[in-house]
C-alpha cells in the first residue's frame, strides 16, 4: 500500500527485454534506499513494483507483459522521469489517500492550462472507470494522490499547485500524454457492498441505474 505522496523522482536507466517481459533498472534520485531490502515493494509511476535488485542510488524491478499492456510503463525510455514512492509503513503519515499499486487504467491529458501559478489538467478516463470518479472525491494519476476539481462522463478536471508541479513529473505533462489512472478503493468496495449477493455472479457488469432504483436509490 502506498499514500499517493511522492517521494522523489526518479530516471529509467535501462529498459532489458527478458522472454517477452522487460527488466527496469531505475535512479532513485533522493529516495532514500538505506532500510529498503530485497523484495520491498516501490511504486514507479502510480505501479506497484518488486525490488529484485538494489543499489546506493537505484533499483531494478521486472515488469510482466499484462503491466506493460495494462500500465504507460512499457512507453518508456531510458532517461524518462518516474515518480517513486515506498510502500508505507505503521508509523507513515497518511498526507494523501490509501492507494493499492495497481492501476486500473491509462488516462490522457485532454486540457492543460495555468491558472496563477497552479496548473489545470482535464483528463480523459476510460470509460468502465466513470462511475468511480467523484467530484471532490481522491484519484492516483501516476502514483499522486490528487482531488478532483470537476467530473464530466469520464473526464475529470485537476488542479495542481506549485509544490506538486516540483516534486513529481506532472509540470512534464503536455496534451496527449498518458498516465496510469487508480480510483478510489473506498469507490471499488462500496460498489461491491452495495452489490451484496449478486457479487458473488459470474458476468455481471456492476451498479447499473436499474439495480439502483430496484433498491431505493435515486428519484
Amino acid at each position: 500500500m502506498f499514500t499517493g505522496i511522492i517521494q522523489s523522482v526518479g530516471q529509467i536507466r535501462r529498459l532489458e527485454p527478458r522472454g517477452g517481459d522487460v527488466r527496469l533498472t531505475i535512479g532513485t534520485g533522493k529516495l532514500p534506499l538505506a532500510d529498503a531490502a530485497l523484495g520491498d515493494s516501490i511504486a514507479v509511476n502510480g505501479v506497484c513494483l518488486t525490488a529484485v535488485v538494489l543499489a546506493a542510488d537505484g533499483f531494478a524491478a521486472d515488469v510482466s507483459r499484462e503491466t506493460l499492456s495494462l500500465t504507460t510503463l512499457g512507453g518508456l525510455a531510458p532517461g524518462s522521469p518516474v515518480n517513486l514512492e515506498k510502500a508505507l509503513t505503521l508509523s507513515t503519515p497518511l498526507g494523501g489517500h490509501l492507494v493499492s499499486g495497481h492501476v486500473d487504467g491509462v488516462g490522457r491529458i485532454m486540457e492543460r492550462a495555468q491558472d496563477a501559478r497552479s496548473w489545470r489538467l482535464r483528463i480523459q478516463a476510460p470509460a468502465e472507470l466513470a462511475r468511480y470518479i467523484a467530484h471532490k472525491g481522491s484519484i492516483c494519476v501516476d502514483g499522486v494522490s490528487l482531488t478532483v476539481n470537476g467530473v464530466e462522463g469520464a473526464a475529470f478536471e485537476l488542479n495542481i499547485v506549485p509544490h506538486t508541479l516540483d516534486e513529481t513529473i506532472t509540470a512534464g505533462y503536455r496534451i496527449g500524454t498518458r498516465v496510469n489512472l487508480e480510483v478510489d478503493l473506498i469507490a471499488r468496495y462500496l460498489e461491491r457492498l452495495l452489490l451484496r449477493e449478486r457479487a458473488a455472479e459470474s458476468g455481471g457488469s456492476g451498479l447499473t441505474r436499474e439495480f439502483l432504483a430496484e433498491h431505493g436509490f435515486g428519484g
